[in-house]
Formats: C-alpha cells, sequence, structure tokens
C-alpha cells in the first residue's frame, strides 16, 4: 500500500475516495525505470520527464550539463534505455529528479540500488535538498537510512498507522514489533527470579531489543 499512496500523491494514480492536497511541484522516484519510455535514449528521457515535471526547454537546456553529469553513466545517455541496468535508471531517475528544483522529493526505496559511493553521493543531496527547505518523503524498511534523512516518521502496517512522531521513538516501535522481542517476553525466558524494575513507561524508547539492560540516564 506504500508506493500506491504516494503514486496519488504524485498524481499518477486517482484515490477512489477522500483527497489529497499537494502544494508545489513533486519530483519523484517511484519503482525503476517509472516514468521512462525504453525506446527514447536517456537525453531524450530527461528533457520528456523534466517537461512532465513543468519545466520549460530553457530550463531544462540549463540544467542538463549538471543532470549528466550527476548520472554518472557515460555515453550510454545517448542510447535507448531499454537495455539499462537499475542502477543505472535510478541514477539516471534521481539526477532528474534533484536537479529540477521540486518543493517535494518523493523517494520509494529507490536508493536500495546501485553501488555504495552513489548511494551515499545521493543521501548527501537529500540532506542538501533538505536543508534549503525541500520537504522531503522517504519511504523504506532501512531503518537507519530512515534515522538518517528523516525527522518523523509514520509507521504504516496494512494501511493502519501504527505510530507517527519523532523518527527514533517511531523506528524503534517498529524494529521491535519486526522482531517480536518484547521486553516481558525476554525476562520471562532468561530468568525465574523477580524480574528487574521496568523501564520508565512515559518515556519513549529510541532504541530496541531486550531491554534487560539499558542505559536510563547519563548526566555530567
Amino acid at each position: 500500500g506504500k508506493s500506491t499512496l504516494l503514486q496519488m500523491l504524485c498524481g499518477t494514480l486517482n484515490p477512489s475516495s477522500g483527497e489529497i492536497n499537494v502544494r508545489g511541484r513533486v519530483a519523484a522516484l517511484l519503482e525503476l525505470g517509472a516514468g521512462f519510455n525504453p525506446e527514447f535514449t536517456g537525453k531524450e528521457n530527461v528533457y520528456l520527464n523534466s517537461a512532465i515535471l513543468g519545466l520549460s526547454l530553457e530550463e531544462i537546456d540549463a540544467a542538463y550539463a549538471d543532470i549528466e553529469a550527476f548520472a554518472e553513466i557515460g555515453g550510454f545517455i545517448n542510447q535507448p534505455v531499454k537495455p539499462y541496468s537499475p542502477g543505472m535508471s535510478v541514477r539516471l531517475a534521481f539526477s532528474v529528479a534533484v536537479h529540477t528544483k521540486p518543493s517535494i522529493l518523493v523517494v520509494d526505496e529507490a536508493l536500495s540500488v546501485g553501488d555504495a559511493r552513489f548511494q551515499a553521493k545521493c543521501l548527501d543531496r537529500i540532506k542538501q535538498m533538505k536543508e534549503s527547505g525541500v520537504s522531503i518523503l522517504f519511504v523504506s524498511h532501512d531503518v537507519a537510512a530512515v534515522r538518517t534523512l528523516c525527522d518523523r516518521a509514520l509507521w504504516l502496517d496494512k494501511g493502519v498507522v501504527r505510530a507517527l512522531g519523532e523518527v527514533f521513538p517511531v523506528t524503534a516501535q517498529y524494529s521491535e514489533h519486526l522482531f517480536d522481542r518484547s521486553p516481558e517476553k525476554v525476562i520471562d525466558a532468561i530468568s525465574t527470579d523477580s524480574p528487574p524494575e521496568p523501564r520508565k513507561a512515559q518515556r519513549p524508547i529510541n532504541h530496541w531489543g531486550s531491554h534487560v539492560g539499558i542505559i536510563e540516564d547519563a548526566g555530567i
């Protein structure tokens, strides 16, 4: 359901009920190759995608050199995208998305493809865009990536909101649910003596695990 929701936010699908209000230009990285015509060259797809995002021909001409340089696919940009590898497709799609001056950048798991150096390059660019005021909507199962890029997190489970708030507590709850290792189960499994005092329930966790031994406070 996450990808379907993002497609509705980007306007490629219409909701069967309810309303979606988006303010500003949206650039999206959804499933691999989305928005690319496989018979067109990489360069032609750059112009096509940029035009769909609302850029004028003059704006695309001005941005093209930067898009080509960031994608780092060399002469393949002048060849049809049909035989592109997943990594090459992501490189080109991401480069177009970040150079079209969006107000909102939507990323759906796409950065999991490609080499580590390019992934780091993409994360750095997203951080720069975030600092400049661009809204980042990032969907991923990778807790570390979510914590790196996001200030707030939404945990969806079968279309139902399970948690919404600061990124560390929400991702900790998600991880704990994923591995189903609640503190009570762990304590029961390892000890028949009186369990240790429970952690402060009113304070949100920003970690996950057994909670048998945790640092609750630290100070100087």
